[in-house]
Parts: structure tokens; sequence; C-alpha cells
């Protein structure tokens, strides 16, 4: 089983979403043994944001061969792509930015989504490519957005991240949240716990998996 570990928070050591994934990939392996962990930082090694040199999967209009950065910057696409489409399991560090996700973790995601790859267009609409996964995604927030209307309303970041791994075929997405984090010691305290709790449920092996408890 292959496992790949992406991380996104911009903190570093102070991060508690990176805290959160190297605790799932810990008991993962734990968890089902044999398992290999690739590892990705977008923090220090993110992909540049999209733009018509950087597509990896068409020529653009008018060319009738690549340049020499477009070349380069299909070779990224392609490394990233077979990277994902490579795991069984991916695991996501994904901390609440301004409402939604780290624009470096958006810039993998323009990446990976690639027409033929992890998705395809047919006369009854799109469909995921990359189905049989488990994507277990680190979902930390400084406020609570979850308890109440006004809230999840603001929230676009497990919202969108079920939404994209869901349009790629990956339909087992499973979430740990700890928001609050940033609401004092005790606040932060409770979520970790909270966490923690569902870190075990999340990771369990594959034979209980079924019953697994999504911390959504």
């Amino acid at each position: 089983m292959k496992l790949l570990h992406i991380d996104s928070s911009i903190l570093a050591a102070n991060s508690v979403s990176r805290q959160l994934t190297a605790q799932i990939v810990a008991q993962w392996q734990a968890s089902h043994p044999g398992t290999t962990v690739d590892y990705l930082d977008l923090a220090t090694a993110a992909p540049s944001h999209l733009s018509a040199d950087s597509l990896g999967f068409r020529m653009p209009p008018g060319a009738t061969e690549l340049s020499d950065v477009q070349k380069s910057e299909n070779a990224i696409s392609e490394a990233l792509v077979s990277q994902f489409l490579a795991a069984d399991v991916i695991v996501v560090g994904a901390p609440l930015y301004n409402f939604s996700i780290p624009s470096q973790l958006k810039a993998w995601i323009d990446r990976v989504a690639q027409v033929g790859r992890t998705f395809k267009y047919t006369d009854k609409g799109p469909v995921g490519l990359a189905s049989g996964k488990t994507v277990i995604v680190a979902s930390t927030r400084g406020g609570v957005y979850s308890t109440s209307e006004g809230g999840r309303a603001m929230e676009h970041q497990e919202s969108y991240l079920q939404t994209v791994f869901g349009f790629f075929g990956s339909t087992d997405v499973r979430f740990v949240r700890a928001e609050g984090v940033a609401m004092g010691d005790a606040a932060k305290a409770q979520a970790l716990a909270s966490a923690e709790v569902a870190i075990r449920a999340v990771a369990l092996p594959a034979a209980n998996d079924a019953s697994a408890v999504k911390a959504a």
C-alpha cells in the first residue's frame, strides 16, 4: 500500500495541521503494516500556479510544438499527477486560510486535475478516474465554523476538498478536524483531543474501515 503525505501549512513547526498529518500517517502505518510513504511539502516545493505554459495536458492554441518552459512545466504536472495516481491513500494537511485552502494546495490540485488522467467528460457528464483511494484531510481552523449556519456558509475548505476529490472519483474522503485552535489554550487543547479520537477512527485496519467514523 502506498500513502502520499501532503502538507501545505506555511507555519512549519507551529502548524497544527502538520502535527495532525504526522499523527494520521503514524497511526495508518501502525494499523496497516507495510505501508510506504511518499512526502510532499507544498510550503517549500509548491508548483507554480496555472498559466498558458503549465497546463500540462494540452498544446497551447496555435502552437505546433512546446517551448522549453512548457516542457519543464509539463514535466512537473506529469510528476505530480503520476504521484497522486500511484497512491492508495492520500493524507492532506489543509489549514483554513481566509475561508479556503492555502494557495499552494490549490496549485497542486490544479496540476493533478487533468482530463484523461483524473477525470474525463462523457455524454452523461464528467466521470472521475481516480477511484478506490482513501483521502484523509487534516482540517484545521483558528475559529469555529461547523456549529452555525453562518459559519458553514463562510467555509470553503472542507466543502471544496470533498467536492474536488469526489470529482476525481475519490469518494472516500475522511476529515479529522481541529477548529477553534486560535481561541485560547483550553479551546485548542479540546480541539486536539477531539482530533486524536478522530485519527484513531479514520486509520482503522482495512477489515474495519466500513465502521470508521468520519469526523466531518
